[in-house]
């Protein structure tokens, strides 16, 4: 199995809303700020191939699917569709994707999912030939949301992907289209029900699997939020969030499973450790994959 960092479109949004109640005074040294107080960030996929036989993509993107004026209002920063440009970069198409994983459908994680805005256009579902695999929890979320956040989500995309035939809502820690290559948990301190999904690794004589990698989603979107008390503005619950991410992490450094990044304009993937005041921080950073091996 190969594995593969696939860019999406990225976007500029404020750092006071990424970094929740942490002081810009503390945050501007991990994200500087532009005039308008907005820190860049990375729309990043995961692709590997071949997992469980199967060509697998991990999440999406923003995608282009935005007429010009939300594009500018969300701060995203090409108008061409990205992601379809990085997957044919990497030697795939659209179309030679088996299965995408969506960790949740607010539309900075699913929007790439659909075909560039075109006047008149009503959107229209790429990956024809995928299957598309999302948690139980959250895609209920997503069919009724709360006025919260409600503007996060795109109001067509469940209806696209009912009427495509090729959903499979997960309520465990597998799904019947992956088996066990990739184990799922999850988390609701973000939003109720974000499915995070764990390539497996290699394995064991005794003891549980180790050597894996794990998408991050929106529990730890970059670098910056490994350190634990860090969290979003838009956390729906920040003090869970905590908890959630500190079980997260000590398993994760316990196992020796890599984070991949999915907002760190930076680094795409690195492994946890603890630092010498006992916090987690990251080592081993690696900016892009290219067909890189997973290595235990």
């Amino acid at each position: 199995m190969k594995l593969w960092s696939i860019r999406g479109n990225s976007q500029k949004l404020d750092g006071g809303a990424m970094f929740g109640n942490a002081p810009k005074a503390v945050w501007e040294r991990w994200a500087p700020a532009d005039e308008a107080n907005r820190i860049e960030l990375a729309c990043r996929a995961l692709l590997a191939s071949p997992l469980g036989g199967k060509t697998v993509l991990f999440e999406t993107g923003i995608g282009a699917f935005f007429e010009p004026r939300l594009r500018e209002r969300y701060g995203v920063q090409e108008p061409r569709h990205v992601l379809i440009d990085s997957l044919r970069e990497a030697g795939f198409e659209h179309e030679d994707i088996d299965v995408v994983v969506l960790s949740h459908l607010h539309f900075d994680h699913a929007g790439g999912l659909l075909a560039p805005f075109s006047e008149g256009r009503p959107p229209e579902l790429l990956f024809p030939n995928a299957t598309f695999v999302v948690g139980a929890t959250h895609w209920e979320r997503a069919r009724h949301p709360h006025p919260r956040d409600r503007a996060s989500f795109i109001a067509e995309l469940p209806g696209l992907l009912e009427d495509s035939g090729r959903l499979e809502v997960v309520s465990g820690a597998y799904s019947q289209v992956l088996g066990e290559s990739v184990r799922f948990s999850f988390s609701d301190g973000h939003t109720p029900g974000l499915m995070l999904a764990e390539i497996l690794g290699p394995e064991c004589d005794e003891g549980p699997r180790r050597g894996g990698v794990v998408f991050c989603a929106d529990l730890i979107p970059g670098r910056s939020w490994v350190h634990v008390p860090i969290t979003m503005g838009y956390d729906r619950n920040a003090e869970l969030l905590i908890d959630e991410k500190l079980a997260f992490l000590e398993d994760k450094l316990a196992r020796d499973v890599q984070l991949f990044f999915t907002h760190d304009p930076d680094c795409a993937m690195a492994r946890v450790v603890r630092d010498p005041r006992g916090r987690f921080a990251t080592a081993g950073e690696l900016p892009e994959l290219k067909a890189s091996r997973l290595v235990g």
